[in-house]
């Protein structure tokens, strides 16, 4: 591989993508709303503020460098040759970055007319029909475009959407979260609630499964805090230097009457030692209660498995972290 300067490269990166289109393609640029953009070669491709996701390809970037060579297929050395070099002919006039203290510009996918094959697939999952179709009304679930995907989205106190996950509602493995996602509002269900307890899980499957499993005992599940992290990982050996998930975080200041925090994490090493490691961090503030689910790995395999319900769950899901 020919030799790059590391400092041309810092320098390349520093080129955010809206303002590389803007500057030196702007036919390539089609206004959606606001400050969001798609491209003219690829409706699916969203930008907003330099950030973009390419929606129909299941992957994105934050810069023009990243842009040149996973969409345009350029090499490494030819995509910072290619910033760097009309850098040099024309220099850029940069868009004004926003406030370090604004909120993320999230970057939703379309939506579909219908939601029949996300309701099809969590419904498949052995989730309650009424749960799914009272998170659609609401605007949490939807089903996306083009290949129809399942998103969770999170809300701030304004009711603006500020985080989104997506999966596949197939078989093929698709999933992540939505560019310019905060996870400090990640997908809740009863978060408006004024309750001494919360209950928190790795992702957004196993908060529907739990919902579905207190409806079938004949619980009221709308009563209930539950917060999704959007994820988990395993701490390092001192398990006091565990960082609180910020949607936990996020959660815990904005309902100061919470006494009683209940982990439902996965039943496999990494859940299991991130949920020790997170009581030990909380002990001291809150009564933590660690409560994975009774059998199975996840309370999704726990609500199929008690159902003899067969799910259409992927195979593999161990490698979703």
């Amino acid at each position: 591989m020919p030799y790059v300067d590391p400092q041309a490269v810092l320098e390349a990166r520093e080129m955010d993508l809206l303002t590389y289109l803007k500057n030196y393609e702007p036919q390539e640029l089609v206004r959606v709303s606001g400050d969001t953009y798609c491209t003219r070669s690829h409706d699916s491709l969203k930008i907003s503020n330099g950030k973009w996701m390419w929606w129909s390809q299941g992957f994105g970037g934050y810069n023009a460098l990243d842009y040149l060579v996973k969409v345009r297929g350029m090499s490494f050395v030819e995509a910072v040759e290619t910033v760097l070099g009309r850098q040099a002919v024309k220099p850029p006039v940069y868009i004004k970055n926003r406030n370090k203290y604004e909120p993320k510009t999230l970057l939703l996918p379309d939506k579909s007319t219908t939601n029949s094959k996300v309701i099809s697939y969590l419904c498949g999952r052995g989730i309650d029909k009424e749960i799914v179709k009272d998170c659609i009304r609401k605007g949490k679930i939807f089903e996306s475009l083009p290949y129809h995907n399942v998103v969770f989205v999170g809300f701030d106190n304004d009711k603006i959407p500020r985080y989104a996950s997506y999966r596949s509602a197939n078989k093929i493995r698709l999933l992540g979260d939505c560019s310019g996602s905060d996870k400090h509002y990640s997908f809740r269900l009863g978060d408006e609630n004024r309750s001494e307890n919360v209950h928190i899980f790795e992702c957004a499957i196993d908060l529907l499964s739990y919902a579905t499993l207190l409806k079938q005992q004949g619980k009221e599940y709308k009563k209930a805090s539950l917060v999704s992290l959007a994820g988990v990982y395993s701490p390092n050996k001192d398990t006091n230097k565990i960082k609180v998930p910020v949607a936990l975080e996020k959660y815990l200041v904005e309902h100061p009457e919470t006494k009683t925090i209940y982990i439902h994490f996965d039943n496999d090493r990494i859940g299991k030692q991130a949920a020790t490691a997170l009581k030990n961090k909380l002990n001291n503030l809150y009564e933590v209660v660690i409560s994975p689910p009774p059998s199975g790995k996840d309370f999704n395999d726990f609500l199929c498995f008690k159902n003899k319900f067969h799910s259409r769950k992927i195979i593999g899901r161990s490698e979703e972290r």
